[in-house]
């Protein structure tokens, strides 16, 4: 299959789910961050034209009415959920305060409707920045990995991990994964953020990004062995160097935050992620719309690991 890339414009953190009624859901940051959007179709190409409704809008004021990031459709245990991060207006540029984790959740077969019933905050264990969380069940058990800011450790951004009692509560025990602590990392801002996970050829594997989100953004590696103990800290492994990095020669810049899907018929994996197509001139990248969603298949190396190659050219 070829894909249009950019498959759409303008839209960053971009998220695929293929469901088992064989739609694929789309959702991602929409310009101005004051809602979630949501699309579908039967093909990745046909999203841009395809089925799209506003399935949930910011408040007027408090903590869900700023900011609206990176929205992630999750079909958990016969219920829709997503999952985003939103500001209060007061706190939208105080590092120390802004962004908390929330999950939305609808019971209707089809997710296309408003009826998104707000289950609140998702708690961790001590409040601070936070935000990009995503789900994944393994073995059964149902996993978070998120974002946040920790004042003990210098940086912006660290990713963590816990296990879920339910899809908007977590157990009481989490781990930290990941601090920014290469070059690569650190270019910018401290961070490490927008974790995705992809479980293949008996390893989990999460992938993340770091640095500002200029053409200095990249995607990194994170993975454990599948009988792993995932709250062990010791389990996980991590990459030294990034593995999807801008590319001069395709005029694409920044990859990163990327998610995970299938191809139609559900034999290549591809990966999911926004880029800019030239690299940010003036002013704080993140109020630069020009992050548009992309979309490319990748293999796998002869030690079951992801080989993604460089952003494809438009």
């Amino acid at each position: 299959m070829k894909y249009n890339n950019p498959i759409m414009t303008e839209r960053a953190d971009p998220w695929i789910y293929k469901h088992t009624d064989g739609y694929y859901y789309f959702t991602a940051s929409v310009p101005g961050y004051q809602s979630i959007e949501l699309r579908r179709a039967k093909t990745i190409n046909e999203l841009k034209d395809g089925e799209l409704l506003t399935v949930w809008q910011a408040h007027d004021k408090g903590e869900l009415s700023s900011l609206i990031w990176a929205p992630e459709i999750h079909y958990i245990r016969g219920k829709w959920y997503i999952y985003f991060s939103a500001s209060n207006h007061e706190n939208e540029r105080n590092q120390r305060n802004h962004h908390r984790m929330f999950v939305l959740e609808n019971s209707h077969e089809n997710p296309m409707n408003d009826d998104w019933v707000e289950k609140g905050q998702v708690k961790t264990l001590f409040e601070s920045f936070s935000l990009d969380a995503t789900v994944f069940e393994h073995k059964g058990e149902l996993f978070y990995v998120w974002a946040q800011q920790d004042p003990r450790i210098q940086g912006n951004s660290n990713l963590y991990l816990a296990r879920m009692k339910n899809p908007w509560t977590l157990e009481n025990k989490q781990i930290l994964l990941s601090i920014p602590e290469y070059d690569w990392e650190k270019i910018g801002f401290e961070v490490n953020e927008a974790p995705a996970v992809i479980i293949r050829n008996n390893k989990v594997f999460i992938t993340y990004s770091g640095s500002a989100t200029d053409e200095n953004y990249a995607i990194g590696l994170l993975w454990a062995d599948a009988d792993a103990d995932l709250l062990n800290g010791f389990s996980w492994h991590k990459s030294k160097e990034p593995v999807f990095v801008s590319s001069e020669k395709n005029q694409q810049y920044g990859p990163g935050h990327n998610s995970f899907t299938v191809s139609e018929d559900g034999t290549t994996d591809l990966i999911v992620y926004h880029a800019r197509p030239e690299k940010n001139k003036v002013g704080d990248p993140l109020d630069n719309p020009n992050r548009h969603a992309r979309i490319q298949a990748f293999e796998w190396d002869e030690n079951g690991f992801p080989v993604f190659g460089e952003p494809v050219a438009n």
